[in-house]
């Protein structure tokens, strides 16, 4: 396993040399850096010479330390040490589901560094909408709350720690001061994340370089044969851009 340290916890990553802008996956909430996106987007990345960087958060995938001790604002900085150690230049960010949130926190702390930024399903602020006031109340008061995952034999573990971060690191209540050319991928069958949001996101959003792509017949994760081609045709476009010196 290759990794770096970060405040004595071992974050895995798995990095790509190439040319840049360096594409860099986030992966979405209690994900890491094996599933099928990530993936694809390294075997195009090494077919096109391109630089590609994919890691885990602390306590997922291949990565030290407990889940339950994370929160957004820790991913985020496991994102943010892992971009800084690896790459030197521009990068461009693809974030997967809470990938999507942690992209636009990493896009807001390194402006001079993100190039262009891809959102696949992105979502942020989902400790606000995507809990019921029910849940909410539990986590406040137990502190941990778990649901059954479609995705996954395990539940879904939610920490009043995670919560918290969450509901102070929100941005979809006004302008978001990026001026970063994005692309904001969608599945208009999305059970988890309404696609809706992704139409918000691109309005609040400074730039006016931003693409909403809507896949009618998408679902959250977007991984089915079609969608990874979609998703690359939208790294390819992007690559072709002039994305050497961020906006």
């Amino acid at each position: 396993m290759t990794s770096i340290d970060r405040n004595g916890t071992a974050l895995a990553y798995r990095h790509t040399p190439g040319t840049g802008p360096a594409i860099v996956f986030l992966p979405g909430y209690a994900s890491d850096m094996s599933g099928s996106k990530a993936v694809a987007i390294e075997v195009w990345a090494r077919a096109t010479g391109r630089e590609c960087l994919r890691f885990d958060y602390a306590g997922c995938g291949e990565s030290g330390g407990a889940f339950a001790d994370q929160t957004l604002a820790s991913w985020r900085d496991d994102a943010l040490a892992v971009i800084d150690a690896m790459t030197t230049g521009p990068v461009v960010l693809v974030g997967s589901s809470m990938g999507g949130w942690i992209m636009l926190l990493v896009a807001l702390a390194r402006p001079e560094r993100v190039a262009a930024m891809i959102g696949i399903a992105a979502a942020p602020d989902f400790t606000d909408w995507g809990f019921t006031s029910e849940q909410k109340a539990i986590l406040r008061s137990e502190g941990r709350l778990e649901e059954h995952s479609i995705y996954s034999p395990e539940p879904t573990v939610t920490t009043r720690g995670f919560w918290e971060s969450g509901e102070a690191n929100r941005l979809l209540d006004g302008p978001i001061a990026l001026s970063t050319p994005a692309c904001l991928i969608h599945g208009q069958r999305d059970p988890d994340v309404p696609w809706e949001n992704s139409l918000k996101l691109a309005g609040l959003l400074r730039s006016d370089d931003v693409q909403t792509l809507l896949v009618k017949d998408g679902d959250h994760r977007l991984s089915r044969p079609q969608d990874i081609a979609l998703i690359l045709r939208v790294l390819e476009d992007l690559s072709g851009a002039d994305l050497d010196t961020p906006q």
